[in-house]
């Protein structure tokens, strides 16, 4: 399985929320931080105790985590990127979160078009 980079650390985490921009739509928030493009872009996702028990936030972070993982090749190189669950998104399918995440890559400027490449 391909691995990706992930933020971990309270401070990247903070660096985001103060620095970068965010749109959300009715599942995800997402934060965006440019770090250069000659890095990987690294991901930080956070599901409030709001949303549900250990059992549903894992699962939505397994389902935002898998769905970023799948369109890797697409998302840009060079971001800090943190995605908050909503509580909405914690009864929603694979698809739908994989949609809301997509949508707010492109509103972020930060997924590929088709026929652009990196």
């Amino acid at each position: 399985m391909e691995q990706f980079v992930s933020l971990k650390k309270n401070d990247d985490f903070g660096r985001v929320y103060r620095q970068g921009r965010s749109y959300g739509n009715k599942l995800l928030v997402m934060y965006v931080l440019e770090r250069g493009q000659d890095q990987e872009s690294r991901i930080g996702i956070s599901v409030s105790k709001k949303v549900g028990n250990s059992v549903v936030r894992h699962r939505i972070k397994r389902l935002i985590r898998e769905s970023f993982r799948t369109h890797s090749k697409e998302w840009k190189a060079g971001y800090d990127i943190v995605v908050i669950a909503r509580q909405e998104a914690k009864d929603k399918d694979y698809k739908k979160i994989e949609s809301a995440l997509m949508h707010l890559g492109k509103h972020h400027h930060i997924v590929n078009s088709e026929g652009e490449s990196q």
